[in-house]
């Protein structure tokens, strides 16, 4: 599943290459996608390499190339004789936020909780908006309110104890306090599992792993989607 920005990219992307063999520069794509810096565009790139959808090629100018398109597109495949692609579905809507189904109570000893995909910790990726699966959690490891699970793809928090393929549970908020690891979703398109750090009027999201950047962010830039308070780890 990709955001709509992540599909406009891909089919701008493929069109331009189809045209000319050589894909947009990142300038280029900037422009295309009316946005404002080109990190976004890096954030974007790296996520739909993440995901299978393009590659980057060594020591080539522009190195990027078209594996597949979305399911949808001309079958998501990538044909000779080129794609005419269709209007996106979904065109000049903002993703939704993560919508989680109720946490149910089974008995005393267990709460299903709902697992609604993966999150990064790491380089930003797209919060799967789909319902998996459930989990059977503790009543002890949950706080009042709404919760769900998510999987952790990444390491950049793995000084917190945090570690690829664990999950996390997550209770569903639109504020947290300075130091909460959090869901955030950073310009209503990538979201990724963060401490957050508040100064001023400035958002940052901390990673605990001294090789990932601390990314600062307007305060317009960030919605909390919800809080850590648990984690499941299987061995």
């Amino acid at each position: 599943m990709l955001t709509q920005k992540q599909k406009e990219l891909l089919v701008f992307i493929h069109e331009r290459m189809q045209a000319e063999g050589v894909p947009p520069s990142f300038d280029e794509m900037k422009d295309a996608l009316d946005l404002k810096s080109k990190s976004g565009i890096h954030r974007l790139i790296t996520a739909l390499v993440e995901r299978g959808f393009i590659r980057r090629l060594p020591h080539r100018a522009r190195a990027i190339e078209v594996i597949k398109l979305p399911e949808g597109s001309d079958n998501g495949a990538i044909r000779k004789g080129g794609f005419q692609p269709s209007v996106i579905e979904g065109s000049g809507r903002k993703p939704p936020e993560l919508q989680p189904p109720r946490t149910v109570v089974i008995d005393s000893r267990t709460v299903s909780v709902p697992v609604m995909g993966r999150i990064a910790a790491g380089t930003p990726i797209s919060a799967i908006q789909n319902h998996t699966h459930d989990i059977a959690c503790p009543p002890d490891l949950l706080t009042n309110g709404e919760h769900f699970a998510l999987e952790v793809r990444g390491d950049s928090m793995i000084e917190a104890g945090i570690h690829d393929g664990d999950l996390v549970i997550v209770r569903r908020c639109d504020s947290a306090e300075n130091g909460d690891i959090v869901v955030a979703l950073v310009e209503k398109e990538e979201a990724t599992l963060k401490r957050l750090r508040k100064k001023g009027t400035t958002v940052a999201l901390e990673a605990a792993n001294p090789e990932f950047k601390t990314r600062i962010f307007g305060p317009d830039q960030v919605d909390i989607q919800g809080r850590l308070v648990g984690l499941i780890r299987r061995y």
